[in-house]
């Protein structure tokens, strides 16, 4: 990216920490990706008509469009090739949360990335939100598919931990991040199953962004780092 020269010397002799930005993935990295979300969603519709025990890696492969190899190339199961589409929310999520301004507070900033993110506003994202309610129906008779979800939620918690204490700033206490991070991993998560177990709309009362507030509240209630509360609605 092309900078101006006054804007770069301004960023030389500005006492301001700058945020360092993540190299851009590479054409390949790229199109992996978008060949692992294919297979994703192949996976997703499959499940969703038939249950996983109705579907084999064989057909996922031939709906996506793939050889059988390349899907084993990616995924180790039938049941592993939803990761993709399980984790793309958190991803998001902790992108935005990232994003937060240096000096918020960390329950607002976790009530607002957690809303906005639950929040579809396009059509693709009511899309993975039906997506994800149609994969938890069908983990609930099925122990791999779980395991699945588990998997992504920890793997999310884990990754959330560096942001949150990027949020709380160089005292807090890692014991208090490390909670702060479970609590609004397992809030959206509690808030997704919940969600799925009913017909609710995805917008409105009763919907993921709405649940994952409420159970961030009631989760965050004890804790130093989080008991101030919150102007979100």
């Amino acid at each position: 990216m092309h900078v101006r020269q006054s804007r770069a010397y301004a960023s030389r002799v500005s006492t301001k920490p700058e945020r360092s930005t993540p190299p851009s993935p590479s054409l390949t990295e790229r199109r992996k990706a978008a060949t692992q979300l294919d297979i994703a969603r192949a996976a997703a519709e499959l499940f969703t008509e038939r249950g996983p025990d109705g579907t084999t890696a064989e057909e996922i492969a031939q709906r996506a469009g793939v050889a059988l190899r390349t899907f084993y190339r990616y995924f180790r199961s039938k049941q592993d090739a939803v990761a993709p589409l399980l984790a793309g929310g958190a991803d998001r999520w902790r992108q935005q949360l990232a994003a937060t301004e240096p000096g918020a507070g960390v329950p607002e900033a976790l009530e607002r990335s957690i809303a906005a993110s639950l929040t579809p506003e396009s059509a693709a994202e009511e899309e993975g939100l039906r997506w994800t309610r149609g994969l938890l129906r069908a983990a609930a008779e099925d122990p791999a598919l779980r395991a699945v979800w588990y998997r992504v939620n920890q793997e999310s918690e884990e990754r959330l931990r560096e942001v949150v204490a990027g949020l709380a700033g160089p005292d807090a206490d890692p014991l208090e991040v490390r909670l702060a991070a479970a609590a609004a991993t397992d809030a959206i998560r509690i808030a997704l199953e919940s969600w799925a177990e009913t017909d609710a709309p995805e917008r409105g009362e009763g919907a993921p962004a709405a649940l994952a507030v409420r159970c961030l509240r009631e989760l965050m209630g004890g804790m130093r780092l989080l008991r101030d509360g919150s102007s979100v609605a």
